[in-house]
């Protein structure tokens, strides 16, 4: 019997597993329907999908509820095992109605599909020990059977993977974790080295694209619209993961997060081939 090549999430799997391959929310964009963005995943050869709570809101909107939806990614073989994203945390100013709402919703969904980590980050500069506290109550506020990885990104309040693991650590909150991004990883100059004060146990999702050669002004215009796919740019996607294998990080999921106007104006198909490509390529690379 021919035996089954690996999984190529597998170079961050435990022995005998591997995280599953999902594309996230942003890949596809913003306005595309549920029903198309599932097809273009399945279609691809992902595991699963991303979903934000503004796609969420416009399926309700369209007739579906969260059973159906549910029904319909399973179906495809593309469940939902990523929700996102909670920002606006900060302080008590920041929470307004809009905000709260979000949150409650991204609670709600992680139930609906079962998904056990929320995705987090926090774009208001402040000390770092008040986001340490509002990220305790955060933690607090989802529930211990829920966890809240936060995203350092270089142009937040959290910028860096030092900061971002000792606001989790001094949050001292079981259910706080990390998620690790080649973008904002690349961005802030992080390099193998930077992990060795992060539990590998604390970060539990990994997402994966690629960095412009040159850094654009302002730097959230990037990453909210000209990201590569992985191997396509100048961050070393391939690396990280080598690093992260190495450091013994093993997600919960491994994501292509591709934030390209260009590559969306494409097509939710064929973005969603591309990347899937792409992504496919760098993990192999990187277990090679």
């Amino acid at each position: 019997m021919t035996s089954l090549p690996a999984s190529p999430t597998a170079v961050l799997g435990a022995p005998g597993s591997a995280p599953p391959l999902v594309i996230s929310s942003y890949t596809l964009g913003t306005e595309v329907p549920f029903g198309e963005r599932v097809a273009a995943a399945a279609r691809a050869g992902f595991e699963g999908i991303g979903l934000r709570a503004e796609n969420y809101w416009d399926a309700q909107d369209a007739g579906l509820d969260a059973t159906a939806m549910r029904e319909i990614a399973a179906g495809a073989g593309v469940p939902v095992l990523e929700v996102e994203y909670l920002t606006g945390w900060g302080t008590p100013a920041d929470r307004t109605a809009e905000q709260q709402r979000k949150e409650r919703t991204v609670v709600e969904m992680a139930h609906a599909f079962g998904v056990r980590h929320l995705n987090a980050g926090l774009l208001e500069h402040l000390p770092v020990e008040r986001i340490t506290e509002a990220f305790a109550q955060l933690c607090d506020r989802v529930g211990p059977e829920l966890t809240v990885a936060l995203e350092f990104m270089p142009y937040s309040g959290v910028p860096d993977l030092a900061t971002a693991g000792r606001v989790v650590q001094d949050a001292g909150r079981p259910n706080g974790a990390l998620i690790v991004d080649v973008w904002h990883w690349a961005r802030a100059g992080m390099t193998a080295a930077d992990l060795a004060s992060v539990p590998a146990s604390s970060i539990v999702a990994v997402q994966l694209c690629d960095v412009l050669a040159e850094p654009m002004t302002p730097l959230r215009r990037e990453s909210l619209g000209h990201r590569l796919p992985p191997g396509q740019g100048h961050g070393d996607a391939a690396g990280m993961v080598r690093a992260l294998h190495d450091h013994g990080v093993r997600p919960a999921v491994v994501t292509a997060e591709v934030i390209s106007d260009a590559l969306v104006a494409g097509g939710v198909e064929q973005a969603a081939r591309t990347v899937h490509r792409a992504t496919v390529d760098v993990l192999r690379a990187a277990a090679a």
